[in-house]
Order: structure tokens, then C-alpha cells, then sequence
């Protein structure tokens, strides 16, 4: 039976000096009047002017007042930069869990409970980061609040990849991908989730999609950001061994999550996440769990008529990858391989390679308009009309908001079926596809 530890995450609220002043007052009156330490006098002596003050309240707590402050003046602000992985989750009760799966312990950040038939919302980050790092940004966007307080939302860490992670022993055998993928049930069936909607980044979208191959009955959709679903070749993986030996374990993983631009300009984002995943993700466990992504091995997927016995995703896919990002040619492909009739493909512009810490407000436009898709979210508000309801039939409506960009998917293949959307009306042109190419 799967075991758990549950930690309840409670926020105190800060007090202002005023408040801290009569708090003493308050209790210093509180043990003169419960017989508190014996005093030779009836009232204490002043204490002598070389004694420390009384300790007061840690200073550390107007912190959190200067990173909420900061927060609710980013809120509405594309690319935010976390302040620290201390960064506040969005509000409301998040509990922490440990897990126990058939390989191993695994962390588990869960806020809600299940509602009725809806799945739950569930996150795996990529190589590099963890939860915090990876969707702070993300779930912290106003319009994603008013999203996920319909759903129940479960972040996962990859073992030994979260804040405060213990160094994992010497020796210590890390699950493959695969394994990785094997854990997920359990949790499922721990929380008593009747099904998920996944949220992948890199190797967690790689974890997803090997997930939903193997259980489909237990994914209702995938939104897989950066996913490259090839394994390395021999020179790709020895060029990764011999950059491990010339160059800190940061500046190897950066070129993963980072486009070349970024790297170049030495952008303020990638300057914050080189400082956080050196000094906030265990170096021995993140090179653990990199190792065993550049040891993956090929999705096992392809479109229906392609191959014999083909086998791919069933449920609704949301492709996203940033415009010249690292994993864009990795996308493209996985995109050759998914039933059109269910997917889209979402490029986005001017996002480099993780376009949820830098075009959070675009990104969460898009998963409201594939929940739409799915049935699961009636309505949304446009703030940039007249801010009332927008009744919603499926993606299209965002397709219609966008620039159509067939460029990548004939690059890769210029016998397929050219992507279009598909429309309500009877605008379209013979036979369509529902594979759609959007760039924003």
C-alpha cells in the first residue's frame, strides 16, 4: 500500500511594529497574571541597560510582505522572474505528500480535492528545475487562478529534485524514464483521481506522454511544452558527456532549457535560473536525473496508417514549443506522429525556449480554450472586450485570433495533409485536418 506524509503548508501573516509592541506588552502582563517565573518584588526590576533586548518577532517575516507586494505588481506582467524558490505558491491550502510507488519515494505538492467527474490537473517540470522553478510563473497568472480553482491541482517532483531534497545515496540506482512514467498510478489511485490533465515541460512532457501511452484510460489530455519524444544519437550523447567535463552542471543544462539567443544576450531570466538551479536543486540528484534523460529511448508512437500495429496518443494534445527554442525541431516531429483529428500545435512567438515563464498570459489563453474543447470549462472572461462571458465551442476560437504557420510541419513533411483549423462555419476548403499550426 502506498504510504504517505502529509505536511499542511499554513502561511502566518507578518505583524506590524504597532501590533508587535503590544503583543510584549500583552504578554509580559499574561505571565505576571498566571504566576509566571517567580520575582523577588511584586513587579519585575527594570532589566539592566547591558541586557539584550526581549527577542521580538523574526524580521524575516516582512519578506513575505515585500514578495507579496512584488508579486501583485507582477501578476499581470509576462516573464515574471521568480525572487527566490521560496516564492509563494498561489493562494490557497497546498499540502505536501510523500509518496511511496514500486521505485521509489516521490514528492507531491496538491491543492484541493477532487470535484465530481473533472480531472485533476497534474504537472511534471523539466530536467533542471522542479514545481516551483517550473510553473511558479505559470499558475501564479491572475487568469490561470481562476482556471485551476475548478480543478484539484498536483505538482510533481522527479525523486530528489524538490527544495530541501536530501542528497540521494551513493549508489543509488535512478528510475529510468520508463519507471519514472510507472510511479504516476500510484499516485493517481493515492489521491483517488478518476483522471488527469497533464502539464509537461521537456523531460516531464517525455514522463506525460509515456504515461498516457501506457494508461490512456487515465489521461484526458496532455499539454506538452518542449517535448522531444527521440532518444539521443551516439554523437549527440557523447557531445553531452564531454560538455559534463568542460562546463558546470548549470551552464549544461541551460542549453537544454534556454534558446541560443538567450544564452547569447545573457538574458536577466537566464542569469536568474543559472543562480537557482546551482544554488537551489541538489547538484547530485539534478545530474542523476539528467543522466537518465539523455539515456532515454524513442517514444514508441506513431500515426495510425504509418506503421504496422501503429500506437499513439488517444487524448486531445496541446503542442507548444517557443519560436527558435531548442527543442522546436523535437516538437515538429512528435507532431508527425500524433493523431491530427485530436492535436494542436501551438508556436509561440518571441517566447524563447520556455514560453510559461515568459509568455504566461498566452499560454494560459490557450489551455482555457482547450479545456473548452474538452467540455470542462463553460465560459471564459475576455478582459479585453467587455469582460462578460465568451461562450466557447473548441480551440478554434483561438486559432481564429492567431496566424496560421504551416512553415514547420512542411519542412518536416511535404506530403502531408497541409494543417488547417477547423471552423464552425462552412468557411472550410475541402477536406480538413484538425492538426492546428498556430503562431502568437
Amino acid at each position: 500500500m502506498a504510504g504517505m506524509k502529509e505536511q499542511q503548508f499554513t502561511e502566518e501573516k507578518p505583524l506590524l511594529p504597532e501590533q508587535r509592541g503590544l503583543d510584549s506588552d500583552m504578554q509580559d502582563k499574561g505571565e505576571e497574571a498566571s504566576g509566571g517565573p517567580a520575582c523577588p518584588a511584586s513587579r519585575p526590576s527594570p532589566a539592566p541597560l547591558n541586557n539584550p533586548p526581549p527577542p521580538s518577532r523574526p524580521t524575516h517575516r516582512w519578506h513575505v510582505i515585500a514578495r507579496h507586494w512584488l508579486r501583485q505588481t507582477r501578476r499581470r506582467a509576462s516573464g515574471v522572474l521568480p525572487e527566490s524558490c521560496e516564492q509563494l505558491m498561489p493562494a490557497g491550502d497546498w499540502k505536501e505528500h510523500d509518496v511511496e510507488t514500486p521505485y521509489g519515494m516521490l514528492h507531491v505538492v496538491i491543492r484541493g480535492a477532487p470535484k465530481g467527474n473533472k480531472p485533476a490537473i497534474l504537472t511534471y517540470h523539466d530536467v533542471g528545475l522542479n514545481h516551483k522553478l517550473c510553473f511558479n510563473t505559470f499558475f501564479n497568472n491572475e487568469d490561470m487562478q481562476e482556471i485551476t480553482k475548478h480543478f484539484v491541482v498536483c505538482h510533481i517532483d522527479a525523486p530528489g529534485q524538490q527544495i530541501g531534497a536530501s542528497q540521494l545515496p551513493q549508489g543509488y540506482q535512478y528510475p529510468t524514464m520508463d519507471q519514472l512514467a510507472g510511479m504516476l498510478p500510484t499516485v493517481v489511485q493515492h489521491f483517488g483521481f478518476k483522471s488527469i490533465v497533464g502539464i509537461g515541460v521537456g523531460a516531464g512532457s517525455y514522463i506525460l506522454a509515456k504515461f498516457a501511452l501506457i494508461f490512456p484510460d487515465l489521461v484526458e489530455g496532455l499539454v506538452l511544452l518542449n517535448i522531444d519524444p527521440n532518444g539521443k544519437g551516439w554523437i549527440d550523447w557523447a557531445a553531452t558527456k564531454l560538455s559534463g567535463l568542460t562546463s558546470a552542471l548549470p551552464d549544461t543544462v541551460l542549453p537544454h532549457l534556454f534558446s541560443q539567443e538567450e544564452l547569447m544576450n545573457n538574458t536577466e531570466l537566464v542569469q536568474s535560473y543559472r543562480q537557482q538551479i546551482n544554488n537551489t536543486v541538489n547538484q547530485f540528484n539534478l545530474q542523476l536525473f539528467w543522466n537518465m534523460y539523455n539515456s532515454r529511448r524513442d517514444l514508441e508512437m506513431n500515426r495510425s496508417g504509418t506503421v504496422l500495429n501503429a500506437k499513439t496518443l488517444k487524448c486531445p494534445v496541446m503542442l507548444v514549443v517557443g519560436d527558435n527554442a531548442p527543442a522546436e525541431e523535437g516538437v515538429v516531429e512528435c507532431n508527425s506522429k500524433l493523431d491530427p483529428t485530436k492535436t494542436t500545435f501551438l508556436k509561440m512567438a518571441d517566447s524563447g525556449g520556455l514560453p510559461q515563464l515568459t509568455q504566461p498570459g498566452k499560454l494560459t489563453e490557450a489551455f482555457k480554450y482547450f479545456l473548452q474543447g474538452m467540455g470542462y470549462i463553460a465560459y471564459v472572461k475576455d478582459r479585453r472586450l467587455s469582460g462578460g462571458p465568451v461562450p466557447s465551442a473548441s480551440m478554434t476560437r483561438l486559432a481564429r485570433s492567431r496566424t496560421a504557420s504551416l512553415t514547420s510541419a512542411s519542412s518536416m513533411d511535404g506530403s502531408r495533409s497541409r494543417a488547417c483549423t477547423h471552423s464552425d462555419s462552412t468557411e472550410g476548403v475541402g477536406t480538413v485536418t484538425h492538426t492546428m499550426e498556430v503562431s502568437c
